[in-house]
């Protein structure tokens, strides 16, 4: 019998192979982790509209900790669980900060993608060869003539923003994740992607929203097993009963995790469900 009464895994690099599909393997662990009583729940850096359909189909997938931890949500309710967001002056002083800097960004704001229409334009400058993420990046985002005065009219509270760099930019890239949090101490920045960086409030990261879910659900954090590869990821493995990450991670999140299993491209996800279900972890 299964002794995990919750199992949360991340999508890209972890459920997801290179291509961003889902193995048979891997959906056919879930759904049997789902019949033996344990609640599957997807943990994500994404908005839920930006998560595959044939996970978003998925008939045991219920609760979604999504936006790096920013919001929890129940869909069978129709209710959010949790929110940890930035607020809106803190969020216009990003805007300023990486105005000055030679990179895309953009925001999630009430579940939804928000971008400046001219750093809209010169997308593909910076994903030409990722068809499927250049892709989903135009879908997921509506061009605004200016992101800040958008976000100031609107006056809500953001998800998460994020920066991208060109393949030449790696060394910015480093020097901005070195520089961020000192200089906004009430951020969360970390990476899931090659190119970029995601800061969101301290209040939101995959490690609390787990927490707060299992709250919700009356579990001890001590039942729940987790799969990430990224350092977003990090927190999440930490707070879980059984932390584990893929063979494919970078080190730090292989030092935050209990266990490795397979990488991505080979259904990791599955092996350790299995052997969960085997009673051998």
């Amino acid at each position: 019998m299964l002794k995990y009464k919750l199992i949360a895994f991340d999508l890209d690099g972890t459920l997801l192979d290179g291509r961003k599909q889902v193995s048979p393997e891997n959906l056919r662990a879930l759904e049997a982790a789902a019949e033996s009583g344990a609640v599957v729940a997807a943990a994500t850096g994404r908005i839920i509209g930006g998560i595959p359909e044939e996970i978003r189909s998925l008939p045991f997938l219920r609760y979604y900790i999504s936006v790096n931890g920013a919001y929890v949500y129940d869909t069978l309710e129709d209710r959010v669980l949790y929110r940890g967001e930035i607020p809106v002056k803190m969020a216009l002083a990003l805007c300023r900060y990486m105005d000055a800097l030679p990179v895309l960004y953009d925001c999630y704001q009430d579940n939804r993608g928000w971008m400046s229409g001219d750093m809209y334009g010169r997308i593909d400058e910076f994903f030409g060869e990722e068809r499927y993420v250049l892709d989903l990046v135009r879908r997921l985002r509506t061009p605004v003539p200016n992101l800040a005065e958008t976000l100031e009219v609107r006056g809500r509270p953001v998800q998460k923003m994020q920066m991208y760099f060109r393949p030449e930019q790696m060394s910015e890239r480093t020097r901005q994740l070195e520089t961020l949090a000192g200089r906004f101490p009430g951020l969360a920045v970390t990476t899931s992607f090659w190119n970029n960086i995601e800061i969101n409030s301290l209040d939101a990261d995959k490690g609390l929203a787990l927490k707060a879910l299992c709250g919700r659900l009356g579990l001890d954090m001590g039942q729940t097993m987790a799969f990430g590869d990224g350092s977003n990821d990090i927190n999440m493995l930490r707070a879980a009963g059984l932390g584990v990450a893929m063979a494919n991670a970078a080190e730090a999140v292989k030092a935050a995790a209990d266990m490795e299993t397979g990488d991505n491209e080979h259904s990791g996800v599955a092996q350790m469900i299995w052997r969960a279900l085997a009673g051998e972890v």
